[in-house]
């Protein structure tokens, strides 16, 4: 039988040349928070996006420019880490890392603050969760993290005249490309923070959007979001509970002619062109 590392077409795990790698770490999204009993008592925030980190195209979450490839290495094992989200708290971080590159990181999204528990502030991650409104008092937004995402909105409280009562409502999560909206007086006016459309895959897909605080009506979670697993997006406010965050997802896209074929964790391997596309949903590995 043919050993582990041998691959029709020319390349062995051990023999591969050095290859120009480009990537894509969103880290998971934040929880969302709860809501209090009676309509102006308390709203929960949403979750703030995963940080989000790439080197293809021209765009990097945050605002900040694509970063530089990686340059993958014969022989060497490339460990992926995928973050998870989960209710009441921020998203975990995901990573690349190696002996001989510098470990990217992006780090979980701020959860949403909650007037029933915890902070009611929204917490800082990759993108801030966004604060939380009670029965007298809204409080702000978290911060994002330095070229990974943006900062959530701040909670609101106010008169809501289409319904002739007093509200209380939570702010949005920030999202990968743009920071939550925000209103102290208007819930309706509150959106989530946009994800980043990036096209590593071969098709342009959002990533890491920020969650609403406000449940009815999709405008207000910001563009891209979904909520689905291995997109990085914030969780939504979720009635009287707390929402988890979505989980993260690596993909790493490598000329096809230097794959090595090695890898741990059943990724989607596809191609584009004349790339291989790795896509990791759960931790595992690539031995180039």
């Amino acid at each position: 039988m043919f050993g582990q590392g041998l691959v029709f077409g020319g390349i062995a795990g051990g023999g591969a040349a050095p290859a120009a790698v480009d990537f894509l770490v969103a880290a998971a999204g934040g929880s969302g928070g709860a809501v209090a009993a009676g309509f102006a008592n308390g709203g929960g925030g949403g979750g703030g996006a995963g940080g989000l980190r790439t080197s293809y195209g021209s765009t990097s979450g945050g605002g900040a420019s694509a970063e530089s490839q990686l340059t993958f290495n014969p022989g060497t094992t490339y460990t992926i880490t995928i973050g998870g989200g989960s209710v009441n708290s921020n998203g975990s971080n995901s990573s690349i890392s190696g002996a001989d590159i510098t470990t990217i990181t992006s780090t979980g999204g701020g959860r949403g603050g909650d007037p029933t528990q915890g902070s009611k502030s929204g917490a800082t991650g990759g993108s801030g969760g966004g604060g939380a409104s009670d029965s007298s008092t809204t409080y702000s937004g978290g911060s994002g993290t330095s070229n990974q995402g943006f900062g959530g909105g701040s909670g609101t409280r106010g008169y809501w005249s289409a319904i002739g009562t007093t509200f209380a409502g939570g702010g949005s999560g920030g999202g990968a490309a743009s920071a939550a909206s925000s209103d102290p007086t208007n819930v309706l006016s509150c959106v989530g923070g946009d994800g980043l459309q990036v096209s590593i895959n071969g098709t342009s897909t959002y990533y890491s959007a920020g969650a609403s605080g406000y449940e009815p009506g999709d405008n207000a979670y910001g563009a891209g979001w979904t909520g689905q697993a291995n997109t990085g997006d914030g969780g939504k406010r979720s009635g009287n509970f707390s929402g988890p965050g979505a989980s993260g997802v690596v993909i790493l896209r490598i000329p096809t002619a230097n794959y090595s074929g090695i890898t741990t964790g059943s990724p989607g391997v596809t191609t584009d062109g004349t790339d291989t596309i790795i896509k990791f949903t759960g931790s595992g590995s690539y031995t180039h």
